[in-house]
């Protein structure tokens, strides 16, 4: 958050309170005007000469013995404002935050102390004061009336401030409490008042994308308007990549994303009817149908016989197999999962190399020596004829098995890499 809106803020708060006190200071006790009126002379006379002080630290001094020695004084609430100012003045923090605690246990729906509580709590890391004093502030703000002498420019400019603040405030704070709704109403607010404060709209882009389910569109649109906005180069890089990356993930490709970056150089908020195309990854039957269309059986690999034969068709399975059935077929670096003279249990691709699972059953026309059967573990080349498949779990039956080595036989294709079906 720019710090100015929060110096702007704390301004108000002293010319505002000032501007009242003296006003009221300039009244006589016998005043017969309808705001407050201090009618005891004594009382009046320590009031005056508290607020008229200009050295802080005397004002602070004055304030705080005529609140001692008056604790009911019609002008209490106006004397803790021009307190709470002045301990801004003086840069005491501290005393900041307590004054304005006492102008709410006066006037809890105190729009200056609401601002400044939740813009210094925020800055203290109080996520969930933050938000409770920032979310009052706007219930109130519309009730917030003109200081005296405050033209009607300066005041809308000065309400327009405080609730780009506020609203800020809330959202920033909901985004770190992981209220996600909240922090997208309030930051997206912000964000529409003040569209050049990327201090708004990076958080707010984080808010829609760190959702569950998350809005992408509106989250990439607001990642992609926070990098056009940001001077630092790194951070602008950074942010760029990180927005490019979610765009890619989300369309498929980063086909239009130069186009997007372009528009949110100059669109502060998404236009009437903007959407980002989601890519929507085939299903495992269209992968296996586009297999058959674009590739003969026997240029796959066997991963893709897998897919095929347990995801496809009918007609694609049917395709498939009447092409490999009884034709002798060689395999190299598959796993031995089970092994005995007779049989031979193997994981051929590699998702069910990694799983430790078993695709391929092979059985030998007689049984082989023991010291000939592999270990279990191990990786090895055979040959074997299709006999069989079953889809679900996927199992290929291969008779005629004979193990081969790589000098002794051709070389037999390595089982490749199974190819999973396309996510997100």
């Amino acid at each position: 958050m720019k710090t100015s809106l929060v110096a702007m803020a704390l301004a108000l708060a002293v010319l505002a309170g000032q501007t009242s006190a003296a006003q009221q200071a300039q009244a006589a006790p016998s005043s017969t005007s309808q705001a407050p009126v201090i009618k005891d002379p004594a009382e009046y006379n320590a009031y005056v000469g508290a607020i008229q002080q200009q050295d802080p630290a005397a004002k602070i001094s004055g304030l705080e013995a005529f609140l001692v020695q008056y604790p009911n004084s019609v002008m209490k609430a106006d004397a803790l404002e021009v307190l709470m100012a002045s301990y801004q003045q003086a840069n005491n923090q501290a005393k900041v935050i307590e004054t304005a605690n006492r102008v709410l246990a006066v006037n809890p729906d105190n729009v200056r102390a609401l601002v400044i509580l939740a813009y210094l709590e925020r800055a203290g890391q109080k996520w969930a004061e933050a938000k409770q004093h920032a979310e009052h502030g706007l219930e109130v703000l519309p009730k917030f009336a003109k200081p005296e002498g405050a033209s009607d420019a300066d005041f809308a400019k000065q309400k327009t401030q405080f609730s780009v603040l506020l609203n800020s405030v809330a959202g920033f704070s909901a985004l770190q409490l992981k209220d996600y709704p909240a922090a997208q109403k309030y930051l997206r607010a912000a964000a529409e008042l003040d569209p050049a404060n990327v201090e708004n709209i990076y958080p707010l882009g984080l808010a829609y994308l760190t959702a569950t389910p998350s809005d992408d569109v509106n989250g990439i649109f607001f990642m992609a308007r926070a990098a056009n906005l940001i001077a630092d180069p790194k951070a602008k890089a950074d942010v760029t990549k990180f927005a490019r990356s979610k765009y890619v993930k989300y369309h498929g490709s980063d086909e239009g994303w130069n186009d997007l970056l372009a528009q949110t150089a100059s669109a502060p908020v998404p236009p009437a009817g903007f959407t980002i195309k989601e890519y929507v990854p085939p299903t495992p039957a269209e992968q296996a149908a586009d297999l058959v269309k674009t590739k003969k059986p026997e240029d796959m690999s066997f991963a893709e016989w897998q897919l095929v034969l347990s995801a496809g068709g009918q007609a694609d399975q049917d395709a498939v197999w009447n092409a490999l059935k009884g034709k002798a077929l060689q395999m190299a670096e598959v796993k031995v999962i089970k092994a005995s003279p007779t049989e031979l249990q193997i994981a051929g691709s590699q998702d069910d190399i990694e799983a430790n699972r078993a695709d391929i059953v092979l059985s030998f026309p007689a049984a082989i020596p023991a010291k000939s059967v592999p270990a279990v573990g191990s990786k090895i080349n055979f040959e074997g004829t299709p006999v069989s498949y079953t889809s679900n779990p996927f199992v290929m039956t291969m008779e005629k098995g004979a193990l081969l080595t790589v000098g002794g036989a051709p070389a037999p294709k390595k089982a490749p890499v199974r190819k999973k079906p396309a996510g997100r």
